[in-house]
């Protein structure tokens, strides 16, 4: 089944992103039944797609420092 209207998805990034000294920064989509990321730096680059699921568990371990260094 396609879609004869398509719209943009609504991008949005951290609030810290609007520091100029930190310039790395992701911006976050949903798309229909996934999430996807981008560079900030470079909006039409490639995405990154993944499941709601996925996402939850990726946001659970940031939010549980596993991933801290």
């Amino acid at each position: 089944m396609s879609r004869s209207h398509v719209s943009e998805p609504t991008w949005r990034k951290a609030s810290r992103s609007s520091d100029p000294s930190i310039a790395a920064c992701v911006e976050i989509a949903a798309i229909d039944d996934r999430r996807a990321v981008r560079d900030s730096k470079n909006p039409s680059g490639p995405e990154l797609s993944f499941t709601v699921a996925e996402w939850r568990t990726f946001v659970g371990g940031i939010k549980s420092e596993k991933f801290e260094l």
